[in-house]
């Protein structure tokens, strides 16, 4: 596996990890409530501009995911797409990355 991969997957491994790890704080905190997280997500324009650029982000992503597998019948990439929408951006991202530098067979 090449440098650049291995760093793709690291970074969709953190991508993953640390920002659950601040949601789960969140929730043990103010119960399992997603409408909850929600409402926190848009508790002031700061936070509600960044909840509209990661939502336009993940949008792109995912028609530029669905946009390339089209093209190179790489139908495992399409996983990158929930990984995104459950996940985040900062897992959905360098996980597609990943998948999509994979040697070709």
């Amino acid at each position: 596996m090449s440098v650049l991969r291995m760093i793709y997957l690291a970074l969709a491994v953190w991508g993953t990890i640390h920002p659950m790890s601040w949601f789960i704080a969140w929730f043990n905190e103010n119960g399992y409530s997603l409408a909850g997280m929600v409402e926190a997500w848009h508790a002031n324009a700061a936070t509600s501009g960044l909840v509209w650029d990661l939502t336009i982000a993940a949008v792109a992503l995912t028609i530029w995911i669905i946009a390339e597998v089209w093209v190179r019948k790489n139908w495992s990439a399409l996983i990158a797409i929930p990984a995104t929408f459950c996940i985040g951006v900062s897992c959905g991202l360098p996980l597609y990355l990943f998948l999509r530098t994979r040697p070709v067979e």
